[in-house]
Protein backbone atom coordinates (compact mmCIF):
# COMPACT_ATOMS: atom_id res chain seq x y z
CA UNK A 1 0.00 0.00 0.00
CA UNK A 2 1.16 3.48 -1.03
CA UNK A 3 2.20 5.71 1.99
CA UNK A 4 -0.27 8.13 2.91
CA UNK A 5 0.49 12.05 2.19
CA UNK A 6 -2.79 13.15 4.24
CA UNK A 7 -3.07 14.70 7.54
CA UNK A 8 -7.03 14.51 7.85
CA UNK A 9 -7.95 13.55 11.61
CA UNK A 10 -9.92 9.94 11.57
CA UNK A 11 -13.50 10.14 12.60
CA UNK A 12 -15.32 6.63 13.98
CA UNK A 13 -18.80 5.52 12.96
CA UNK A 14 -19.79 3.52 15.96
CA UNK A 15 -23.48 2.35 14.64
CA UNK A 16 -25.78 2.46 11.42
CA UNK A 17 -28.37 2.31 10.04
CA UNK A 18 -31.05 2.78 7.65
CA UNK A 19 -34.70 2.08 6.64
CA UNK A 20 -35.76 -0.39 3.61
CA UNK A 21 -35.79 1.37 0.47
CA UNK A 22 -39.47 1.87 -1.08
CA UNK A 23 -40.06 3.17 -4.69
CA UNK A 24 -41.36 6.35 -4.73
CA UNK A 25 -45.17 5.83 -4.49
CA UNK A 26 -45.06 2.91 -3.17
CA UNK A 27 -45.02 1.15 0.23
CA UNK A 28 -43.04 4.25 1.86
CA UNK A 29 -44.83 6.96 0.51
CA UNK A 30 -47.62 8.25 3.37
CA UNK A 31 -43.97 8.84 5.40
CA UNK A 32 -42.41 12.27 5.22
CA UNK A 33 -39.23 12.73 5.03
CA UNK A 34 -39.16 14.01 8.59
CA UNK A 35 -41.06 10.85 9.96
CA UNK A 36 -38.46 8.90 7.61
CA UNK A 37 -35.57 10.36 9.45
CA UNK A 38 -36.79 10.12 13.23
CA UNK A 39 -37.23 6.35 12.75
CA UNK A 40 -34.41 5.66 11.59
CA UNK A 41 -32.20 8.55 14.29
CA UNK A 42 -34.19 6.51 16.59
CA UNK A 43 -33.19 3.26 15.77
CA UNK A 44 -29.46 4.50 15.49
CA UNK A 45 -29.05 6.00 18.93
CA UNK A 46 -30.22 2.44 20.00
CA UNK A 47 -28.00 0.26 18.22
CA UNK A 48 -24.85 2.82 19.74
CA UNK A 49 -26.67 2.09 22.86
CA UNK A 50 -25.91 -1.42 22.92
CA UNK A 51 -22.49 -0.87 22.15
CA UNK A 52 -22.32 1.05 25.67
CA UNK A 53 -23.58 0.90 28.72
CA UNK A 54 -23.76 4.81 28.79
CA UNK A 55 -24.90 5.95 26.01
CA UNK A 56 -28.18 7.29 25.74
CA UNK A 57 -29.97 9.77 22.87
CA UNK A 58 -28.90 12.69 25.48
CA UNK A 59 -24.96 12.37 24.97
CA UNK A 60 -25.78 12.81 21.10
CA UNK A 61 -24.05 16.57 21.10
CA UNK A 62 -25.34 17.17 17.56
CA UNK A 63 -27.46 15.95 14.39
CA UNK A 64 -26.74 17.15 10.84
CA UNK A 65 -29.00 15.48 8.17
CA UNK A 66 -28.85 15.98 4.25
CA UNK A 67 -32.30 16.61 2.14
CA UNK A 68 -32.91 17.98 -1.29
CA UNK A 69 -36.69 17.88 -1.68
CA UNK A 70 -36.38 20.82 1.35
CA UNK A 71 -39.95 19.80 3.03
CA UNK A 72 -42.07 23.17 3.05
CA UNK A 73 -43.47 21.82 6.64
CA UNK A 74 -40.12 21.59 8.09
CA UNK A 75 -37.48 24.74 7.04
CA UNK A 76 -34.65 23.17 8.92
CA UNK A 77 -35.37 19.13 8.93
CA UNK A 78 -32.97 18.34 10.60
CA UNK A 79 -33.83 20.03 13.78
CA UNK A 80 -37.41 18.89 13.61
CA UNK A 81 -35.87 15.16 13.51
CA UNK A 82 -33.42 15.77 16.27
CA UNK A 83 -36.57 17.25 18.70
CA UNK A 84 -39.18 14.30 17.32
CA UNK A 85 -36.17 11.81 18.43
CA UNK A 86 -36.09 12.99 21.68
CA UNK A 87 -32.97 14.81 21.45
CA UNK A 88 -32.69 17.62 24.44
CA UNK A 89 -33.46 20.50 23.20
CA UNK A 90 -30.23 22.71 23.98
CA UNK A 91 -28.84 20.87 21.27
CA UNK A 92 -28.25 22.04 18.29
CA UNK A 93 -29.02 20.51 14.41
CA UNK A 94 -28.76 21.50 11.25
CA UNK A 95 -29.51 20.34 7.21
CA UNK A 96 -27.43 19.87 4.60
CA UNK A 97 -28.25 19.89 0.73
CA UNK A 98 -25.00 18.84 -1.68
CA UNK A 99 -28.15 17.14 -3.79
CA UNK A 100 -27.41 13.79 -4.65
CA UNK A 101 -24.19 13.50 -2.22
CA UNK A 102 -25.95 15.74 0.95
CA UNK A 103 -25.72 12.22 2.95
CA UNK A 104 -22.13 12.54 2.35
CA UNK A 105 -21.92 15.93 2.94
CA UNK A 106 -23.91 15.41 6.91
CA UNK A 107 -20.80 13.13 7.46
CA UNK A 108 -18.39 16.04 6.25
CA UNK A 109 -20.58 18.58 8.83
CA UNK A 110 -20.04 16.54 11.73
CA UNK A 111 -16.88 15.85 10.99
CA UNK A 112 -16.32 19.48 11.22
CA UNK A 113 -18.08 19.81 14.21
CA UNK A 114 -16.48 16.81 16.03
CA UNK A 115 -12.62 18.59 14.99
CA UNK A 116 -13.68 21.84 16.10
CA UNK A 117 -14.06 20.41 19.32
CA UNK A 118 -17.81 21.42 19.16
CA UNK A 119 -18.94 17.62 19.87
CA UNK A 120 -17.36 14.26 20.38
CA UNK A 121 -20.83 12.77 19.65
CA UNK A 122 -23.12 13.69 16.37
CA UNK A 123 -25.05 11.81 13.98
CA UNK A 124 -24.77 12.61 10.44
CA UNK A 125 -27.21 10.92 8.04
CA UNK A 126 -29.61 11.77 5.44
CA UNK A 127 -33.46 11.44 4.55
CA UNK A 128 -36.24 11.97 1.23
CA UNK A 129 -39.40 11.15 0.57
CA UNK A 130 -39.86 11.66 -2.97
CA UNK A 131 -43.19 10.53 -3.35
CA UNK A 132 -43.94 13.86 -1.12
CA UNK A 133 -42.20 16.09 -3.26
CA UNK A 134 -45.00 18.59 -4.33
CA UNK A 135 -46.33 19.82 -7.18
CA UNK A 136 -46.17 23.25 -7.94
CA UNK A 137 -48.19 25.95 -10.02
CA UNK A 138 -46.84 28.54 -12.61
CA UNK A 139 -46.10 31.92 -11.39
CA UNK A 140 -49.43 33.57 -12.95
CA UNK A 141 -51.33 30.91 -10.83
CA UNK A 142 -49.48 31.36 -7.77
CA UNK A 143 -50.36 35.18 -8.14
CA UNK A 144 -53.69 34.23 -9.14
CA UNK A 145 -54.78 32.07 -6.10
CA UNK A 146 -52.70 34.60 -3.66
CA UNK A 147 -55.38 37.47 -4.95
CA UNK A 148 -58.14 35.13 -4.62
CA UNK A 149 -56.85 34.45 -0.83
CA UNK A 150 -56.85 38.36 0.13
CA UNK A 151 -60.09 38.94 -1.46
CA UNK A 152 -62.77 39.76 1.20
CA UNK A 153 -66.28 40.37 -0.94
CA UNK A 154 -67.65 38.56 -2.85
CA UNK A 155 -67.07 41.21 -5.93
CA UNK A 156 -63.53 40.60 -5.40
CA UNK A 157 -63.71 37.16 -5.32
CA UNK A 158 -65.62 36.59 -8.14
CA UNK A 159 -63.27 38.75 -10.28
CA UNK A 160 -59.99 36.90 -9.22
CA UNK A 161 -61.99 33.46 -10.17
CA UNK A 162 -62.70 34.79 -13.57
CA UNK A 163 -59.14 35.78 -13.97
CA UNK A 164 -58.20 31.82 -13.74
CA UNK A 165 -57.31 29.90 -16.73
CA UNK A 166 -57.11 26.28 -17.69
CA UNK A 167 -53.42 26.57 -18.17
CA UNK A 168 -53.40 27.55 -14.60
CA UNK A 169 -54.97 24.44 -12.87
CA UNK A 170 -52.17 22.35 -14.47
CA UNK A 171 -49.46 21.80 -11.85
CA UNK A 172 -45.96 21.84 -12.76
CA UNK A 173 -44.23 18.64 -11.14
CA UNK A 174 -41.37 19.47 -8.56
CA UNK A 175 -39.77 16.21 -8.81
CA UNK A 176 -38.61 17.10 -12.39
CA UNK A 177 -37.82 20.70 -11.98
CA UNK A 178 -35.79 19.22 -9.09
CA UNK A 179 -34.18 16.46 -11.13
CA UNK A 180 -33.14 19.27 -14.03
CA UNK A 181 -29.93 21.49 -13.95
CA UNK A 182 -30.90 25.01 -14.53
CA UNK A 183 -27.26 25.71 -15.52
CA UNK A 184 -26.94 23.14 -18.49
CA UNK A 185 -30.27 22.90 -18.79
CA UNK A 186 -30.55 19.00 -18.66
CA UNK A 187 -31.95 16.90 -16.21
CA UNK A 188 -29.94 14.29 -14.92
CA UNK A 189 -31.05 11.03 -17.47
CA UNK A 190 -30.25 13.76 -20.27
CA UNK A 191 -26.24 14.16 -18.94
CA UNK A 192 -26.58 10.24 -19.27
CA UNK A 193 -27.27 10.23 -22.48
CA UNK A 194 -24.20 12.68 -23.40
CA UNK A 195 -21.90 9.95 -21.66
CA UNK A 196 -23.54 7.11 -23.35
CA UNK A 197 -22.84 9.25 -26.75
CA UNK A 198 -19.14 10.59 -25.69
CA UNK A 199 -18.01 7.00 -24.40
CA UNK A 200 -20.04 5.01 -27.25
CA UNK A 201 -21.73 3.17 -24.44
CA UNK A 202 -24.10 0.57 -26.13
CA UNK A 203 -27.52 -0.26 -24.84
CA UNK A 204 -26.43 -4.13 -24.31
CA UNK A 205 -23.63 -3.16 -22.14
CA UNK A 206 -26.29 -0.43 -19.75
CA UNK A 207 -29.15 -3.61 -19.34
CA UNK A 208 -26.31 -5.92 -18.67
CA UNK A 209 -25.15 -3.43 -15.87
CA UNK A 210 -28.61 -3.20 -14.73
CA UNK A 211 -29.09 -6.70 -14.22
CA UNK A 212 -25.91 -7.53 -12.60
CA UNK A 213 -27.23 -4.89 -10.21
CA UNK A 214 -30.71 -6.69 -9.52
CA UNK A 215 -28.96 -10.09 -9.00
CA UNK A 216 -26.38 -8.68 -6.69
CA UNK A 217 -29.18 -7.12 -4.67
CA UNK A 218 -31.48 -9.67 -4.72
CA UNK A 219 -28.79 -12.33 -4.06
CA UNK A 220 -27.71 -10.15 -0.77
CA UNK A 221 -31.91 -9.59 0.06
CA UNK A 222 -31.78 -13.49 0.16
CA UNK A 223 -29.38 -14.01 2.58
CA UNK A 224 -30.21 -11.49 4.56
CA UNK A 225 -26.72 -9.57 4.52
CA UNK A 226 -29.29 -5.72 3.96
CA UNK A 227 -31.60 -6.99 6.50
CA UNK A 228 -28.71 -6.07 9.02
CA UNK A 229 -28.76 -2.56 8.21
CA UNK A 230 -32.29 -2.24 7.92
CA UNK A 231 -34.86 -0.78 11.03
CA UNK A 232 -38.10 -2.04 9.71
CA UNK A 233 -40.83 0.53 9.65
CA UNK A 234 -44.75 0.61 10.14
CA UNK A 235 -46.84 2.44 7.97
CA UNK A 236 -49.82 4.11 8.99
CA UNK A 237 -51.70 1.35 7.93
CA UNK A 238 -49.81 -1.05 10.23
CA UNK A 239 -47.89 -2.70 7.87
CA UNK A 240 -44.52 -3.53 8.65
CA UNK A 241 -41.87 -2.95 6.01
CA UNK A 242 -38.48 -4.64 6.40
CA UNK A 243 -37.12 -5.30 3.07
CA UNK A 244 -36.47 -3.22 -0.11
CA UNK A 245 -38.92 -3.48 -2.70
CA UNK A 246 -36.56 -2.34 -5.98
CA UNK A 247 -34.81 -5.33 -6.39
CA UNK A 248 -36.45 -7.70 -8.88
CA UNK A 249 -36.05 -11.57 -8.33
CA UNK A 250 -35.45 -13.14 -11.92
CA UNK A 251 -34.89 -9.91 -13.86
CA UNK A 252 -33.86 -10.93 -16.97
CA UNK A 253 -32.01 -9.35 -20.33
CA UNK A 254 -35.20 -9.79 -22.20
CA UNK A 255 -37.05 -8.08 -19.93
CA UNK A 256 -34.55 -4.75 -20.17
CA UNK A 257 -34.83 -4.72 -23.14
CA UNK A 258 -38.37 -4.05 -24.33
CA UNK A 259 -38.29 -1.05 -22.74
CA UNK A 260 -38.26 2.07 -24.21
CA UNK A 261 -35.51 5.05 -24.42
CA UNK A 262 -37.00 7.17 -21.50
CA UNK A 263 -35.17 10.45 -22.02
CA UNK A 264 -34.00 10.79 -25.91
CA UNK A 265 -36.79 8.69 -28.68
CA UNK A 266 -33.04 8.05 -30.32
CA UNK A 267 -30.91 7.38 -26.56
CA UNK A 268 -30.30 3.89 -24.66
CA UNK A 269 -31.42 5.41 -21.04
CA UNK A 270 -34.10 3.80 -19.72
CA UNK A 271 -36.11 2.96 -16.78
CA UNK A 272 -34.95 -0.17 -16.18
CA UNK A 273 -31.30 1.09 -16.05
CA UNK A 274 -31.52 4.24 -14.27
CA UNK A 275 -32.21 4.39 -10.70
CA UNK A 276 -35.34 5.01 -9.55
CA UNK A 277 -36.85 7.69 -7.68
CA UNK A 278 -37.40 6.40 -3.77
CA UNK A 279 -37.93 6.89 -0.55
CA UNK A 280 -35.77 6.38 2.55
CA UNK A 281 -33.73 7.34 5.38
CA UNK A 282 -30.13 6.48 6.88
CA UNK A 283 -28.10 7.38 9.94
CA UNK A 284 -24.96 7.24 11.31
CA UNK A 285 -23.75 8.17 14.99
CA UNK A 286 -20.01 9.33 14.38
CA UNK A 287 -17.33 10.64 17.45
CA UNK A 288 -13.82 11.12 17.48
CA UNK A 289 -11.62 7.97 17.84
CA UNK A 290 -10.99 8.52 21.94
CA UNK A 291 -14.98 8.81 22.42
CA UNK A 292 -14.99 5.49 19.96
CA UNK A 293 -13.09 3.49 23.02
CA UNK A 294 -16.12 3.35 24.68
CA UNK A 295 -18.31 1.70 22.27
CA UNK A 296 -17.93 -1.88 21.70
CA UNK A 297 -17.04 -2.56 18.34
CA UNK A 298 -17.34 0.40 16.00
CA UNK A 299 -18.57 -0.32 12.84
CA UNK A 300 -15.60 1.74 11.52
CA UNK A 301 -13.70 4.72 10.47
CA UNK A 302 -13.91 7.58 8.00
CA UNK A 303 -10.11 8.71 7.12
CA UNK A 304 -10.24 10.70 4.20
CA UNK A 305 -12.66 12.89 1.70
CA UNK A 306 -12.01 14.77 -1.27
CA UNK A 307 -14.77 16.73 -3.55
CA UNK A 308 -14.52 17.59 -6.97
CA UNK A 309 -16.42 19.79 -9.62
CA UNK A 310 -17.31 19.02 -13.01
CA UNK A 311 -19.17 19.98 -15.94
CA UNK A 312 -22.97 19.80 -15.27
CA UNK A 313 -23.40 18.42 -19.23
CA UNK A 314 -20.96 15.14 -17.49
CA UNK A 315 -21.96 15.13 -13.99
CA UNK A 316 -22.13 11.43 -14.27
CA UNK A 317 -18.49 11.40 -14.61
CA UNK A 318 -17.93 13.34 -10.64
CA UNK A 319 -16.70 10.01 -8.77
CA UNK A 320 -13.25 9.80 -11.61
CA UNK A 321 -12.95 13.48 -10.95
CA UNK A 322 -13.20 13.50 -7.01
CA UNK A 323 -11.18 9.88 -6.25
CA UNK A 324 -8.34 11.36 -8.74
CA UNK A 325 -8.01 14.05 -6.15
CA UNK A 326 -8.53 12.29 -2.94
CA UNK A 327 -6.01 9.56 -4.20
CA UNK A 328 -3.62 12.49 -5.26
CA UNK A 329 -4.21 13.73 -1.53
CA UNK A 330 -3.49 10.51 0.37
CA UNK A 331 -0.87 8.93 -2.11
CA UNK A 332 -3.09 5.78 -2.55
CA UNK A 333 -4.07 4.34 -5.74
CA UNK A 334 -7.04 2.25 -6.63
CA UNK A 335 -5.81 -1.01 -5.70
CA UNK A 336 -5.44 -0.24 -1.97
CA UNK A 337 -9.21 -0.64 -2.13
CA UNK A 338 -10.86 -3.84 -1.20
CA UNK A 339 -14.04 -3.15 -2.10
CA UNK A 340 -15.74 -0.14 -3.83
CA UNK A 341 -19.05 1.36 -3.66
CA UNK A 342 -19.75 3.92 -6.54
CA UNK A 343 -23.43 5.43 -6.63
CA UNK A 344 -25.39 3.68 -9.31
CA UNK A 345 -26.91 6.71 -10.88
CA UNK A 346 -27.69 5.31 -14.50
CA UNK A 347 -25.77 2.34 -15.77
CA UNK A 348 -23.97 4.66 -18.46
CA UNK A 349 -22.67 6.71 -15.93
CA UNK A 350 -20.87 4.12 -13.82
CA UNK A 351 -19.56 2.31 -17.24
CA UNK A 352 -18.51 5.82 -18.33
CA UNK A 353 -16.49 6.15 -14.63
CA UNK A 354 -15.00 2.73 -15.71
CA UNK A 355 -13.92 4.13 -19.32
CA UNK A 356 -12.64 7.48 -18.04
CA UNK A 357 -10.67 5.89 -14.94
CA UNK A 358 -8.88 3.32 -17.30
CA UNK A 359 -8.41 5.92 -19.77
CA UNK A 360 -4.43 7.15 -20.42
CA UNK A 361 -5.79 9.92 -22.33
CA UNK A 362 -8.30 11.08 -19.63
CA UNK A 363 -6.16 11.27 -17.28
CA UNK A 364 -3.54 13.64 -19.54
CA UNK A 365 -6.36 15.70 -20.61
CA UNK A 366 -8.71 15.60 -18.10
CA UNK A 367 -7.03 15.09 -14.73
CA UNK A 368 -3.49 16.35 -15.01
CA UNK A 369 -2.21 12.99 -14.62
CA UNK A 370 1.06 10.76 -16.66
CA UNK A 371 -1.14 7.99 -16.03
CA UNK A 372 -4.48 6.53 -15.47
CA UNK A 373 -6.93 6.52 -12.35
CA UNK A 374 -7.12 2.38 -12.67
CA UNK A 375 -9.70 -0.10 -12.62
CA UNK A 376 -12.92 0.09 -10.97
CA UNK A 377 -13.20 -3.27 -11.24
CA UNK A 378 -16.88 -4.65 -10.61
CA UNK A 379 -15.32 -8.09 -8.53
CA UNK A 380 -14.61 -5.51 -5.87
CA UNK A 381 -17.86 -2.46 -6.85
CA UNK A 382 -20.84 -2.61 -5.57
CA UNK A 383 -20.91 -6.52 -4.42
CA UNK A 384 -24.44 -6.43 -3.18
CA UNK A 385 -26.00 -4.51 -5.73
CA UNK A 386 -26.12 -0.27 -5.95
CA UNK A 387 -29.12 1.95 -6.41
CA UNK A 388 -30.52 1.13 -10.16
CA UNK A 389 -31.57 -1.82 -7.98
CA UNK A 390 -31.74 -0.73 -4.74
CA UNK A 391 -33.33 2.66 -5.00
CA UNK A 392 -31.48 6.49 -4.66
CA UNK A 393 -33.65 8.75 -2.37
CA UNK A 394 -31.10 11.61 -3.28
CA UNK A 395 -30.37 13.32 0.27
CA UNK A 396 -30.31 9.78 1.69
CA UNK A 397 -27.94 7.45 -0.65
CA UNK A 398 -24.41 9.36 0.32
CA UNK A 399 -25.00 7.64 4.16
CA UNK A 400 -25.94 4.20 2.33
CA UNK A 401 -23.26 3.66 0.73
CA UNK A 402 -20.77 4.69 4.24
CA UNK A 403 -22.99 2.35 6.00
CA UNK A 404 -22.96 -0.63 3.68
CA UNK A 405 -19.54 -0.14 2.11
CA UNK A 406 -18.32 -0.99 6.14
CA UNK A 407 -20.45 -3.68 6.59
CA UNK A 408 -19.50 -5.59 3.39
CA UNK A 409 -16.03 -5.04 4.43
CA UNK A 410 -16.26 -6.86 7.62
CA UNK A 411 -18.60 -9.47 6.08
CA UNK A 412 -15.61 -10.39 4.09
CA UNK A 413 -12.81 -9.71 6.21
CA UNK A 414 -11.43 -6.94 4.37
CA UNK A 415 -10.23 -3.55 5.08
CA UNK A 416 -10.17 -0.46 3.43
CA UNK A 417 -12.83 1.07 1.19
CA UNK A 418 -14.12 3.93 -1.23
CA UNK A 419 -17.12 5.05 -1.49
CA UNK A 420 -17.96 7.70 -4.09
CA UNK A 421 -21.24 9.41 -5.71
CA UNK A 422 -21.84 11.67 -8.79
CA UNK A 423 -23.66 14.91 -7.75
CA UNK A 424 -26.27 16.95 -10.15
CA UNK A 425 -24.89 19.84 -11.09
CA UNK A 426 -21.81 18.52 -12.02
CA UNK A 427 -20.08 17.70 -8.44
CA UNK A 428 -18.17 13.95 -6.75
CA UNK A 429 -17.56 13.28 -3.21
CA UNK A 430 -15.36 10.32 -2.57
CA UNK A 431 -14.47 8.90 1.54
CA UNK A 432 -12.01 6.59 2.44
CA UNK A 433 -13.38 4.08 5.20
CA UNK A 434 -11.48 1.34 7.25
CA UNK A 435 -12.65 -1.39 9.52
CA UNK A 436 -9.61 -0.69 11.42
CA UNK A 437 -6.95 2.17 12.04
CA UNK A 438 -3.21 1.25 10.61
CA UNK A 439 -1.14 0.61 13.75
Amino acid sequence: MSSSRSTTQPIAVIAGARTPLSKAFTDLAAISAVDLGTHVVTDVVARAAAKSESMDISQIDELVMGNVAGPPDAANLARVIALSAGLPKERIAHTVNRNCASGMESIIAAWDSIHAGRASLVIGGGTESMSQIPMLFRRDAAKNWMRLARSKTLWQKLRALAAFRPRHFKPVAGIQLGLTDPVSGMNMGETAEVLAREFGISRSEQDEFALLSHERAAAAREKCFLSGEIAPITTERGRVVEKDNGPRDGQSLEQLARLKPLFDSAGSVTAGNSCPLTDGAAALVLSDVATAERFDRPLGYITDYCVAGCDPHRMGLGPVYATAKLLEKTGMSLRDFDLIELNEAFAAQVIACEIAAASKTFASEELGRSRPLGQLSRDVMNIHGGSIALGHPVGMTGTRLVLTLLRALAERGKRIGLATLCVGGGQGVAMIVRTQLED
